[in-house]
């Protein structure tokens, strides 16, 4: 039966804290689903513990990304094999709630080309997380969505549902980190095409070290947060530019 929502949640050394995670999404996770796992070397210390989790749960998918390294390629290579019209990109550390799959999936359905979880809309909340990526999310967030009218105030977030028509339309450009969120909602925006938001609390990873490289990235979110203050685009107008910028990458 085909799910009406596949879950991508890119890993890089989880070990076995995946397991705990996985058992907190099946369990939160009440419309047909898929749970694909992406993970870029076949030497990850998340697949021992993938493979023998997936012998009891046939919704599990583990996916070795051949994209390339990197969360943007993995998550890219797990929307590439989605087999439903939704698709929720949640990470492995346990920071989302998987409670709101769900609902974020519904919203989709209603609609919106994205629908973001927020921890700074109304009844969201931060919890731990180094205070200066939380200032500059914060920051981000709310200057975008009062002056560019993004349609979230958490666009960094990467705790997204997506239509995955859209994200096959546009494409995925991010080629490393974290920053596919922001990139999918400026691409949306300068489209004009709609996106809605939930409150979600965020906690701060339980277990093993965050993968997030800050003074690497924030150029990447730089370049999207920019990109979102644009005018109107037409889609063809949208992959012209995205080919250029291709060309002119080293």
């Amino acid at each position: 039966m085909k799910p009406r929502v596949s879950v991508v949640i890119p890993v890089y050394n989880e070990g076995e804290a995946i397991v705990a995670h996985l058992d907190r999404m099946f369990e939160a996770v009440t419309l047909p689903c898929e749970v694909l796992v992406a993970f870029d070397m076949e030497d990850d210390t998340t697949v021992p513990y993938l493979e023998k989790y997936a012998e009891e749960e046939p919704r599990l998918v583990a996916l070795h990304n051949t994209y390339g390294r990197g969360p943007a390629r993995a998550i890219r290579f797990g929307v590439d094999h989605a087999r439903s019209d939704i698709a929720v990109v949640t990470m492995a550390d346990g920071s989302d709630d998987p409670n709101q799959i769900d609902a974020l999936t519904r919203l989709v359905e209603r609609g919106v080309v994205i629908a973001a979880a927020s921890r700074y809309s109304r009844g969201g909340q931060q919890v731990g997380g180094p205070w200066f990526k939380r200032f500059l999310s914060r920051w981000a967030g709310k200057t975008l969505y009062w002056f560019a009218r993004v349609g979230t105030r958490d666009p960094t977030n990467s705790f997204k549902a997506y239509s995955v028509e859209f994200l096959q339309n546009v494409g995925i450009e991010s080629d490393s980190g974290f920053e596919v969120g922001i990139e999918m909602v400026a691409k949306a925006r300068r489209l004009r095409l709609p996106v809605a938001e939930l409150p979600t609390i965020w906690l701060d990873r339980p277990l093993g070290t965050s993968n997030f490289r800050m003074a690497a990235w924030i150029p990447r979110y730089l370049r999207w947060y920019r990109f979102a203050f644009g005018p109107r685009l037409t889609l063809d107008r949208l992959r012209d530019g995205a080919r250029r910028r291709a060309r002119a990458t080293p």
